[in-house]
């Protein structure tokens, strides 16, 4: 394997976001020509020498015990989600497994039957590479109805959430602060490519991106990683105009590749109107709004 590799890239991605002050350093040396922590200084933060951090980073070497990694995790000040990307990082690194074209991805007849049930809130299924699926008429009709309902049957045709909001113009209009939402997303892709280095698909997926958009470019460099979990989102969507939203993405317990992600309002609000209108206009089963709500 030529040049640094995943893990090598990730460690000096993580190094170059430190500034000595962030570990308790004083910056007395010559002027920085790059910003972010020297290799040195990391090493002596971590215990190890700067010769074999710096073999590490550049991918000469790619059998790091866990002790050394859980030093250099305290060193870069990782969080849990980062800590366990980095060991996936170190495991691939060491095994090459023969490479084979993953199946399509299914939706378990319980995971359907659970998106079915959620008929009053816009909820859609994502697989392990951001394709969608399944949704329900209410989650088609909030976040892609330029779209065709049934293309998630299809593996052939299935539409992928990171594509909309990177490629389809329609996806970047949507979303007021498209910026968070997508550093949201290439965070939680960058988790998925720590689980799964050898799915061609998913490497296939962030070429694409990496092609086609230089915002995915620029935020992939970094190596942010972090999963998708809630957040408000402002949406300015093309029927009802504006209204705000909370995402929730949820595990699937049977199918842990897989994520659940349910859209909702504040009970009385005037988005929760303007998702009942949604729900009206589009054939879609209206949510039940709160006594007292009427839609003018």
């Amino acid at each position: 394997m030529n040049g640094p590799g995943p893990l090598g890239a990730f460690l000096h991605a993580r190094r170059s976001r430190l500034r000595p002050e962030d570990v308790g350093l004083r910056d007395l040396g010559p002027r920085r020509r790059v910003p972010g922590l020297r290799r040195e200084e990391l090493a002596e933060l971590a215990g190890v020498s700067v010769s074999y951090y710096a073999r590490l980073e550049q991918g000469l070497s790619r059998r790091a015990s866990a002790e050394v990694l859980d030093a250099i995790a305290r060193a870069l000040l990782l969080d849990g989600h980062e800590r366990e990307h980095l060991e996936r990082l170190a495991v691939a690194a060491r095994h090459a497994p023969r490479v084979r074209r993953p199946r399509p991805e299914k939706l378990a007849d319980e995971t359907r039957d659970l998106l079915r049930a959620l008929d009053s809130v816009p909820a859609l299924v994502l697989g392990r590479r951001t394709d969608v699926l399944a949704w329900n008429p209410l989650g088609h009709a909030l976040l892609a109805d330029n779209l065709d309902f049934l293309a998630p049957n299809d593996p052939a045709r299935r539409p992928n959430m990171s594509r909309m909001l990177f490629l389809d113009p329609h996806g970047r209009e949507l979303y007021a602060d498209w910026k968070r939402k997508v550093r949201s997303v290439v965070g939680s892709l960058r988790l998925a490519v720590g689980r799964h280095p050898q799915d061609p698909l998913l490497a296939q997926l962030i070429g694409e991106l990496t092609m086609g958009s230089p915002q995915f470019l620029a935020l992939w460099r970094d190596h942010r990683v972090a999963p998708c979990g809630a957040a408000c989102y402002e949406l300015r969507h093309p029927v009802v105009g504006t209204l705000t939203v909370t995402q929730q993405t949820l595990s699937i317990a049977p199918s842990p590749d897989q994520v659940l992600i349910v859209c909702t309002t504040p009970a009385g609000s005037a988005s929760e109107q303007a998702l009942a209108l949604l729900a009206r206009a589009s054939g879609a089963r209206s949510p039940s709004p709160s006594p007292g709500d009427r839609l003018g």
